[in-house]
């Protein structure tokens, strides 16, 4: 146990270190409770887009695999270069009870026939639906990214958070009250140690008080001449 002064001050400082410390821990599980409530929330759209995009990437993979089996190959790789463009992606952030948690703000990826630098009277309908497919999942994929890294963040959080309600309950405010109850132990002892010898010193004095009274009366009852 840590070394403490056994002193009402000392007694009084220290159950006033457990308030704070039981506040600190009430606080934190009120935190983390409204973190894993964010978390199983966002869990469940992530669970969703994950579902959503692994059947999009499918459908894509056949019906490239169709165009690739069917179509010219020098009129499909024209066209695959023709839609190469880069992706601009503007991230911002905002916050979740304090955590930090990425905003991807974006251009959808997926655009009109028009837009994807080819004719469309030079390829068919079934590059034109490759392209298509392979558009709506990036957009699925950025979208994922962004609730990913959110419920990471969120794992992160509520983990940290776990640990000092741990290290609150567990060591800090017990040791804090073994302090207090060693303080109030050894205070109750002392009180009683005084009171015991106040008692003892009280009964010499009485005593000591009557050896005189004892004493002056003795001289009283001489035999007059």
């Amino acid at each position: 146990m840590e070394q403490v002064n056994p002193t009402r001050m000392e007694l009084i400082k220290k159950r006033a270190q457990i308030r704070l410390a039981e506040q600190g821990r009430d606080l934190l599980r009120e935190k983390m409770d409204a973190l894993i409530r964010e978390f199983f929330q966002i869990m469940n759209t992530v669970s969703r887009s994950r579902e959503e995009l692994e059947i999009i990437a499918e459908s894509a993979q056949r019906s490239l695999l169709t165009a690739q089996a069917v179509d010219d190959p020098v009129t499909l790789k024209s066209a695959s270069f023709a839609t190469r463009r880069s992706i601009v992606l503007d991230i911002s952030g905002k916050n979740i009870m304090g955590v930090p948690v990425p905003i991807i703000e974006k251009k959808r990826v997926s655009i009109g026939s028009l837009q994807r630098g080819y004719s469309i009277l030079g390829v068919s309908g079934r590059i034109d639906e490759t392209a298509e497919k392979y558009e709506a999942e990036l957009d699925l994929i950025i979208g994922l990214a962004e609730t990913e890294t959110a419920l990471r963040r969120l794992g992160e959080e509520i983990q940290m958070n776990r640990r000092r309600v741990n290290a609150l309950e567990q060591v800090l405010i017990p040791e804090l009250r073994r302090q207090a109850k060693y303080i109030k132990i050894t205070i109750e002892e002392r009180e009683r140690e005084d009171l015991y010898r106040l008692k003892k010193v009280k009964k010499l004095l009485n005593r000591k008080k009557n050896m005189v009274k004892t004493g002056s009366g003795g001289g009283s009852g001489a035999i007059p001449p």
